[in-house]
This record gives C-alpha cells, structure tokens and sequence, in this order.
C-alpha cells in the first residue's frame, strides 16, 4: 500500500497509445505520455499543457496488461501516481531521474466514444495507406542490362585519348 502524503493525481489525455516492455519474469512495463492542463492560462486567454512520462507495471498474473489494455491515444484518463527518485551510476556520473509511477488509471469517458475515436484513426490510417499505394510507381520488370559497344564509346566526346 503506498503513502497517502506521497501520491498525486491528474487528469489528462494520451498523447501516444501506450508502449509495452515484457520483462524476464514475466511482467509487464507500460510507458505512456499524458497532456495535462496547467491551472491557469496565459495573457491571450490559452491553457497550456505539459506533457508528463508515466509508467507503470502489471503483474505476471495479469491477463494482458489489464486496464492498459483499453487505452488509446486521445483518451481521457485519470491518472494516481507516486514520485520515484532513480538513482544509479552510469559512465562515472551520478544520475538522479525522477519517474511518476501509477498507481491507478480510471477511464473519464464512456467506451462508446474511446471505440469511435478508434475507428476514426484506424479509417484514418487504412485511407492514407491506400493513398499511398495508388501513388506508388508501378514494379518495372526487370530488363536485360545493356551491353555497350565499342562505337557508341567512340561517337563521345572523352576528356583523354581511346585507342
């Protein structure tokens, strides 16, 4: 159970679908990015948002990576998170590394509209592909490499003497 005066919560939304690392005993890292808004906006009136690497991990007992499993780009969430300081050596150097580890994810918005945004990027993406497949040039089929001839060497106009 974690302390209750070390934990933080946030609310924001992915920038990225989430990244999963397998680790040797069978449990799972998940990294993802969240765009969380400052309190306050700036002088023309916009809010501005950091965006803040979290990480989390799922036990080996987990099926899949659990709630991490049905998140996606875009989705807003809810984040409860503890500061880890890191500390380790690396090329002779000291090396301090601050890492927000969640605790808990909860899901701000219905499966209905996470599922829409879904299949609006995969429509997205399959159209671009075919875009990009209509613009590429046709295979050209291999042809027989052409075999010079010493007359067609002769007609040039070469910067040294042929013989």
């Amino acid at each position: 159970m974690s302390n209750p005066n070390s934990t933080a919560s946030v609310i924001g939304r992915l920038a990225n679908d989430p990244k999963v690392f397998e680790n040797k005993d069978g449990s799972k890292k998940v990294m993802l990015t969240a765009f969380v808004d400052r309190g306050y906006t700036d002088r023309q009136g916009n809010r501005i948002s950091d965006a803040l690497p979290f990480e989390a991990f799922v036990r080996a007992e987990t099926q899949g990576t659990g709630p991490f499993a049905h998140v996606h780009k875009g989705d807003l969430v809810g984040l409860s998170y503890e500061p880890r300081l890191n500390h380790y050596t690396k090329n002779g150097a000291e090396v301090f590394e601050v890492k927000l580890e969640i605790q808990n994810i909860s899901f701000l918005e219905s499966r209905a509209i996470t599922q829409a945004r879904l299949t609006e990027r995969v429509t997205k993406a399959e159209a671009q592909n075919q875009n990009l497949q209509a613009q590429a040039p046709a295979p050209v089929a291999a042809a027989a490499p052409a075999v010079a001839h010493a007359s067609a060497v002769q007609d040039e106009q070469l910067p040294f003497q042929t013989a």
